[in-house]
């Protein structure tokens, strides 16, 4: 038997991210979310709207995301009650935010360069992503539940950077989830994963299949053609 509730927020459980983002003075911002979902080389991601980082993504439309595992957790929580923002809003102030102008100091983070990009990532992360913005689109408008404006933001993800101990053994493109250990918020509490359940009937097809423009050659351009007709089909 199930019973109706009406819970105050709807964090399932989802990876936790850490999104550095570039401020006016040329510094970096630091934020942990938590509204991510991923889809090819693509992601979303869900932000309060009177963020810093949504200001600095929506000014220059660029950001690192860095991946946070289990072992940061006293470090994400560092972050927790800190705003990139001068003028804090009702509802942060509300709940006991406070501007911080050098997180990286105040989680205990090292910040390192990353190429072209003028963004700093996360050297204790193992996993970074630089994006760029493709789109912003205003949130949940119409919820009356959203006491605050938020935006869902499409990244295109432009390139991988991982530390090589979490790759699996004799491979170059793909990680071993067993060496790495994601950290999850789930309602608003941190848990991190547990070892391999069982064996995933999808793992047992190559994960190459997913990745159809790494094929060369005549290979490409026909995996191409079949997939430009099927796709058509559903209107993309």
């Amino acid at each position: 038997m199930r019973v109706t509730i009406e819970p105050s927020i709807m964090y399932f459980g989802t990876p936790v991210v850490l999104i550095n983002t570039l401020n006016e003075d040329g510094s970096t911002n630091i934020a942990p979310i938590s509204s991510v979902w991923w889809l090819g080389w693509s992601c979303m991601i869900g932000l309060d709207g009177t963020s810093k980082s949504t200001e600095n993504l929506k000014k220059y439309g660029r950001c690192v995301l860095n991946l946070a595992s289990g072992n940061l957790a006293d470090k994400v929580n560092n972050l927790a009650l800190l705003t990139g923002s001068k003028d804090i809003p009702v509802h942060k102030k509300l709940l006991g935010y406070k501007y911080a102008r050098n997180k990286f100091s105040d989680a205990g983070f090292t910040p390192q360069q990353a190429g072209d990009m003028k963004i700093s990532f996360i050297q204790e992360c193992q996993i970074q992503l630089d994006a760029s913005v493709e789109k912003v689109t205003s949130f949940a408008e119409n919820d009356k539940r959203l006491a605050i404006p938020a935006y869902a933001m499409e990244l295109k993800i432009t390139q991988v950077s991982v530390s090589p101990d979490i790759l699996l053994k004799g491979e170059e493109n793909k990680i071993d989830p067993n060496k790495w250990n994601p950290l999850i918020m789930n309602f608003r509490k941190f848990y991190s994963l547990s070892s391999e359940l069982n064996e995933s009937r999808l793992a047992k097809k190559s994960e190459d299949l997913y990745a159809p423009w790494k094929r060369k050659g005549i290979s490409r351009i026909l995996t191409d053609k079949v997939l430009s007709r099927s796709n058509k089909k559903y209107g993309h």
